[in-house]
């Protein structure tokens, strides 16, 4: 199996499962919308709180160069474990919300 598609298969079953989980407050929803390519996945939060919209993205993520790119990461406790607990390697993993000149001081690939 080629690296993209064992990387789509990873990414949207982890991203799936927290689609799927309710909100316990509010009228709100997750979105999980997946590129035509194959390359990019938002998971998205929209709906009402408290009489205000909310529209969010809670996760974006792209693969670039055989690499898993985070460009945004509203979970708890980051996307980053979940994909290295799937089975990507750190080294494939670029922390994309850190500056590039702070990269090279985490476990994870710099670009």
């Amino acid at each position: 199996m080629d690296t993209i598609n064992n990387y789509h298969q990873i990414i949207t079953k982890i991203l799936g499962e927290y689609a799927n989980l309710p909100y316990a407050h509010g009228n709100l929803e997750r979105k999980f919308i997946v590129g035509e390519d194959h390359k990019n996945y938002l998971l998205l939060t929209v709906g009402y709180l408290k009489g205000k919209r909310v529209h969010g993205c809670v996760v974006h993520l792209e693969i670039i160069n055989e690499k898993i790119w985070i460009h945004e990461d509203g979970l708890e406790d980051g996307i980053a474990l979940d994909l290295v607990m799937a089975g990507i390697p750190k080294n494939k993993i670029v922390l994309g919300f850190h500056p590039p000149e702070v990269r090279h001081l985490t476990e994870f690939a710099v670009n």
